[in-house]
């Protein structure tokens, strides 16, 4: 069974349609990667999986039931920092325990373990200020993960690092996932970095009424390291086939702009 489906799901902001008509499942422990033009609702789809917005047509389904409210086994990873900038990088992992009334002692024991999982054990008093993007980052992903959620939304997180950062942080998030194979939705403008994590590719149309309209099965074996498998002839065909259909959905996108 899926753990999460769309079911003809359409989404309106007043007269502009955003998606329309769009049925997708993803699987238990599958890591789906969303690529499509800017403005086709990639991150519209996110935030109705995590119930932050209510679809005006059809339904999300979790586990084959319909989606009421806020996803309970969601987490989900913005683009930007959600830190806290006047905590420490051990308190801000903590705090999604404290939220749910773990006392504090115990959640810092906790976090502190995962600071150690994504390299930051020698930095648990640091600020934000005090740490790099990609220590940020860090820090942001052990804070989603330290709640053990089923579910992991990801809106571009690593966008906004250099590409050496960018590398690093998907090779951790890799490291990572494969420990408990959580199901992964996770949206990227950037096809390279779909393919180099993904276990399947969705393109989106072009919006309005954007809709899926091509999956892809990514069979590039597990582990992976992105920057190796990128050079691999099965990742070059892979792309090739894959922005053969999007490269005609962004040329629509930026003739429409």
């Amino acid at each position: 069974m899926s753990l999460l489906a769309f079911r003809n799901l359409s989404v309106a902001f007043g007269e502009y349609v955003a998606v329309e008509g769009v049925n997708l499942s993803v699987r238990e422990g599958e890591f789906v990667s969303l690529v499509g033009p800017t403005g086709c609702g990639k991150s519209t789809l996110l935030n109705v999986a995590a119930g932050l917005l209510s679809p005006s047509a059809g339904e999300v389904l979790l586990e084959g039931r319909p989606l009421k409210g806020l996803n309970p086994v969601a987490g989900y990873l913005f683009q930007q920092d959600a830190i806290l900038p006047w905590k420490t990088a051990l308190d801000n992992v903590a705090l999604p325990l404290v939220f749910r009334g773990v006392g504090w002692r115990e959640a810092r024991e906790r976090a502190r373990a995962w600071l150690e999982k994504v390299g930051l054990g020698r930095f648990p008093h640091h600020f934000p200020h005090q740490l790099s993007g990609g220590m940020r980052k860090r820090v942001g992903l052990a804070q989603v993960l330290i709640a053990n959620p089923r579910l992991l939304l990801m809106d571009e997180p690593f966008s906004a690092l250099d590409v050496q950062t960018r590398q690093l942080m998907e090779n951790e998030l890799l490291r990572l996932w494969q420990e408990d194979r959580k199901t992964v939705l996770f949206v990227t403008h950037d096809l390279e970095e779909a393919i180099a994590l993904a276990d399947r590719v969705v393109v989106l149309s072009a919006g309005p009424r954007s809709r899926p309209i091509g999956e892809f099965p990514i069979s590039l074996p597990r582990p992976r390291d992105v920057a190796e498998v990128r050079l691999t002839p099965e990742f070059l065909r892979l792309h090739r086939e894959i922005w053969e259909l999007l490269r005609g959905e962004v040329m629509r996108a930026h003739a429409g702009a």
